[in-house]
């Protein structure tokens, strides 16, 4: 009996020991990445891509949409932006028109079920205002706050700039608002004012070298930049420079920046709309030099304007694990192939 006894405690602490291990690992588990985007005209709304890489990117929920625009004048669902809280909720901003004065929003918590959609009506005090385009979230982890960014145009506010013709009466600049709980939002302001067009703001952590850095996108049409420029600071409260680098992205046209570390490399993803491809640029050495990798990264087909994030991989694994196709016995073998590459499970 005694023997028994010592035989079943000696298996506990095995089994204990074994959860304290995996439990280690877990901790320390390299993340896994997430890209939203959209397709197309935008109005089947929210898609996903995943990578455990930062190079490959693969579809989820079998390349369909995972949420349909319900808001704005269009109904439409661009340049989807989404932000992890601290709390595990995901929240989503996207441009709903064109011509709208309102950014579209969504709360879910596991990016599968999404709460009701609502309209922020950001610019709605700006009469003139043009457009509200490519919303872009970032959450600053000293104030509690989330920061809403947007490209608007309002006639005769800013410097002028030579324009083409197909672009007359745009002159962009970055504005924001922020908010702690997405019911009520700070007065919206000015953010980014520089001597050029802008669009397309996109901001990501340095964590090694504390401060933040901010993607942008050049629009001056006349003559065409239409690049992609890198400025950065160590307080989001003060503002960012508005010199910014000299154009870190190719002899293209390009929008849309996505920037995110994968480990100590900077990714910066990026749409070549008139080449009708996605491409990236990469830096090893935390902003000093870019390297161009278009040819040597992946993205699923139709990829649009979005925003790639890092989750625990417990969030990959009940996504694919929701694209499950129960009688096809092909996909769920794709399936289980896709699960044994997420190795430890948060």
């Amino acid at each position: 009996m005694k023997m028994r006894l010592m035989t079943i405690v000696k298996r506990f602490f095995v089994l204990l020991l074994s959860w304290v291990a995996v439990s280690a690992v877990s901790c320390t588990e390299e993340p896994a990445y997430l890209f939203s985007y959209f397709t197309g005209n935008s109005r089947d709304g929210l898609h996903l891509a995943y990578s455990l890489d930062g190079r490959e990117w693969l579809p989820l929920n079998n390349g369909q949409s995972l949420l349909t625009p319900a808001v704005g004048k269009d109904c439409l669902m661009r340049d989807p932006s989404i932000c992890l809280s601290p709390d595990g909720t995901f929240h989503l901003v996207w441009t709903s028109s064109w011509t709208d004065r309102i950014i579209g929003y969504a709360s879910s918590r596991d990016l599968i079920h999404w709460s009701e959609q609502r309209a922020i009506p950001v610019m709605m005090h700006e009469e003139t205002a043009h457009n509200c385009w490519a919303p872009e979230l970032f959450y600053d982890e000293p104030s509690g706050l989330f920061y809403i960014l947007w490209a608007t145009t309002i006639p005769g506010r800013h410097k002028e700039v030579p324009v083409i013709e197909s672009e007359q009466g745009l002159n962009h600049r970055i504005y924001y608002t922020t908010t702690q709980d997405f019911e009520t939002f700070a007065e919206t302001k000015i953010f980014f004012n520089p001597d050029f067009s802008v669009i397309d703001a996109a901001i990501v952590r340095d964590e090694t070298k504390g401060d933040l850095v901010m993607v942008v996108k050049n629009e001056n049409s006349l003559p065409a930049e239409k690049n992609l420029r890198v400025t950065r600071t160590r307080n989001i409260e003060e503002g960012f420079p508005t010199e910014v680098s000299p154009a870190i992205t190719g002899d293209y046209w390009c929008e849309g920046p996505a920037p995110l570390f994968v480990g100590d490399t900077l990714y910066v993803y990026f749409d070549k709309y008139r080449n009708h491809r996605y491409g990236a640029v990469v830096s090893r050495d935390h902003g000093q030099t870019w390297e161009d990798i278009s040819d040597r990264v992946s993205f699923p087909e139709g990829i649009r304007h979005g925003t790639a994030f890092a989750v625990k991989k417990s969030v990959l694994r009940k996504l694919l694990r929701f694209e499950r196709n129960g009688g096809d016995k092909r996909a769920e073998r794709l399936l289980q192939r896709k699960l044994r590459t997420i190795t430890n499970p948060f």
